[in-house]
């Protein structure tokens, strides 16, 4: 008898991985789970008993918040990336790291085969099936949204819903299940469901990271954070005596006094990667004190043209990692050039967090380029101020020939 094919599955315990998994089972698949802890709060014992009951071979369970953090979220931050202007990218830059561990366990049972949830229709398809191709070249994928026998099967929800119940296969989900969440360390997403009417507002009980800006405290939380090379390395809460110096707490922390304050939300309509427009509604504390902070430092710290070159860039680099590329040749240079311009970005921030906004009160930094002397009012400084004369002269050139040539 021939041994049974392996895949290994992205698997979050949830209705759709889980009928996914049973389908991949009645396939006759030998079915490896993956499982990554990207800081959601999930019981991780009960999702991995669930798909061993179902019928999966082998379940892994991997904690990946502090490389989340170190080698995703905190390259995100030191490029200053938002997509389209307001997403702070958190799931975008979660399925990359997923789907790298994923390759990591198909090496390690000797597989080529994965699998993923991610519908035909989202942006996750990409940022998963990307990744597999490029780390894993090879690769043979199972992306079941896209199979005509699976979607013949299920054509939504509610089919899923009724197949679960058939198979014993217990599941949270309800058939009024008014939207969908997806969170992990750097936000919570809310989209689908009644999101799909781009005019509904999210009710206040919904948010989970955040409380409202209304209910926030009367008083600001003074912070200071201090940034290395582009990259925060220390945070020191004044208001409530706390330090915190390693990425992972730091950054734990930040969404803490972040949701405390109400920090962080956004509701937005994006492009989907696959051309149509999504409704979107995101929470991102940690994320959102992280990028005005370092906005500041590098106003005092970077050149002035490296930073209108570097500023170029934002929206190419935040699209491709919108987009699923974050293992790319265009990816690897946009970064080699992002870490030379934040060489010497290096410095404190202080800020204080009031009513859902975040308000930067002053920064110092060894590296500074700012020189009292030649920006005062009051003193020469070594600039003449007669230079300015012909400085404007030059300058002007142009707009006199183009001004008399609309006459």
């Amino acid at each position: 008898m021939a041994a049974k094919q392996k895949v290994i599955l992205a698997y979050s315990g949830g209705l759709d991985t889980s009928v996914i998994l049973k389908w991949l089972l009645d396939k006759g698949y030998d079915v490896v789970c993956f499982i990554a802890d990207l800081g959601q709060k999930e019981d991780f014992k009960a999702a991995k008993e669930k798909a061993l009951e179902i019928g999966a071979s082998k379940v892994y369970i991997e904690d990946v918040k502090k490389e989340f953090v170190t080698d995703f979220i905190f390259p995100a931050l030191k490029a200053n990336a938002i997509y389209e202007g307001k997403y702070l990218l958190g799931t975008s830059l979660a399925r990359p790291l997923i789907a790298k561990k994923q390759v990591e366990i198909a090496k390690k049972e000797k597989t080529d085969i994965v699998a993923h949830g991610a519908t035909g229709k989202g942006n996750d398809q990409l940022r998963f099936e990307l990744t597999y191709y490029t780390l894993m070249p090879d690769a043979k994928i199972i992306s079941p949204w896209k199979e005509k026998e699976f979607l013949a099967k299920f054509n939504g929800r509610q089919d899923m819903i009724a197949f679960a119940e058939k198979n014993n296969i217990p599941i949270k989900a309800t058939k009024k299940a008014p939207y969908s969440t997806d969170p992990n360390l750097m936000h919570i997403s809310y989209e689908a469901g009644v999101l799909e009417d781009p005019k509904y507002t999210l009710p206040e009980e919904a948010y989970e990271m955040t409380i409202s800006p209304k209910k926030s405290p009367d008083k600001e939380t003074e912070l200071i954070i201090e940034f290395k090379d582009g990259i925060p390395i220390k945070v020191e809460d004044k208001t409530n005596k706390v330090v915190k110096s390693d990425p992972l707490g730091l950054f734990v922390y930040l969404n803490k006094v972040g949701g405390e304050n109400g920090v962080g939300r956004e509701d937005i309509v994006e492009d989907r990667a696959v051309g149509m427009k999504s409704r979107g509604v995101y929470e991102t504390p940690a994320g959102t004190i992280l990028r005005k902070a370092h906005l500041d430092i590098e106003g005092l710290t970077m050149d002035r043209e490296v930073m209108l070159l570097r500023d170029s860039l934002i929206p190419k680099l935040s699209h491709l990692i919108y987009s699923g590329f974050w293992y790319s040749p265009e990816m690897e240079l946009l970064t080699t050039m992002i870490n030379k311009s934040q060489e010497n970005v290096t410095g404190k921030v202080y800020l204080s967090l009031y009513k859902g906004n975040v308000i930067i009160k002053g920064r110092e930094s060894p590296l500074s380029l700012y020189d009292k002397k030649i920006a005062s009012m009051d003193e020469i400084g070594g600039y003449e101020q007669t230079d300015a004369i012909g400085f404007i002269k030059l300058n002007a050139l142009r707009l006199k020939a183009w001004a008399k040539r609309k006459r």
